[in-house]
């Protein structure tokens, strides 16, 4: 990734965080957005402390104008961009029979809709020596719990949009592949129980840095075979059947 430029939303907190952290060591310019404006910066000002290359935005990803105002700061000052994350999203969960129409447009606006503006934001600054896009789907694109219909619904979304992304972006050299997270524990990694961790076939509860090594491997120009993908990192708990007795 050194030289790179890379853009990362939702990059404060949670995996977008260590997303951040992780392609900034590896040499990349990261350009990030969030809505945090006080995590955000304090995020950047720490790494740039330590001698990476990152700046931060505050931007509402499910706002258009806003995609495009940060998107335009990086043509003017880099011209290009070399991979794009679409990493930010909110997980909201309520009732079935509660959930207002504006609750549900609000979680596809931030979570689905985003994809799609930074998507073709980031696509008009890769199309002259391609780039690479990687979106972050979930598990619950295809199994879930009750009442997570609008945050599954996106995550679904998300998948189909990757490959019919990948198929259109092709033409310009463009890869597109997702990835679906399982159970990541983005804090407190040592509160969890036994249970917590036996339940998975590998054996432990996901980390941040999971995540962060998939898309740094998709990320490499050298895997340019694979675009269209889904890939699920979720230490095998869908391959696992579940009976009760």
């Amino acid at each position: 990734m050194k030289s790179k430029i890379v853009c990362i939303t939702g990059g404060a907190s949670g995996i977008g965080k260590t997303l951040v952290e992780e392609f900034a060591r590896e040499g990349a310019m990261v350009e990030f957005m969030d809505k945090d404006l006080e995590k955000g910066r304090e995020h950047s000002y720490r790494l740039n402390a330590e001698g990476y290359n990152t700046r931060f935005h505050q931007a509402d990803v499910g706002v258009p104008d806003e995609v495009k105002g940060v998107f335009n700061k990086i043509k003017e000052d880099h011209g290009v961009l070399d991979v794009l994350i679409n990493n930010a999203g909110v997980s909201r969960f309520m009732s079935f029979w509660e959930m207002e129409p504006d609750d549900w447009n609000s979680i596809l606006s931030s979570n689905l809709s985003s994809v799609f503006y930074c998507s073709r934001e980031a696509a008009s600054l890769m199309k002259e020596k391609g780039g690479c896009i990687i979106n972050m789907a979930s598990t619950r694109a295809s199994m879930s719990e009750p009442d997570t219909e609008a945050y599954s619904a996106t995550k679904g979304g998300i998948v189909s949009l990757t490959h019919s992304l990948a198929i259109t972006l092709s033409e310009v050299g463009i890869r597109v592949n997702s990835i679906s997270p399982g159970w990541i524990q983005t804090e407190d990694y040592d509160t969890l129980r036994d249970i917590d961790h036996s339940q998975h076939p590998s054996g432990r509860v996901g980390k941040p840095g999971d995540i962060a090594r998939a898309c740094l491997f998709l990320a490499h120009p050298d895997n340019d075979f694979i675009t269209g993908e889904n890939i699920v990192i979720d230490g095998g708990m869908t391959r696992k059947m579940i009976y009760e007795h």
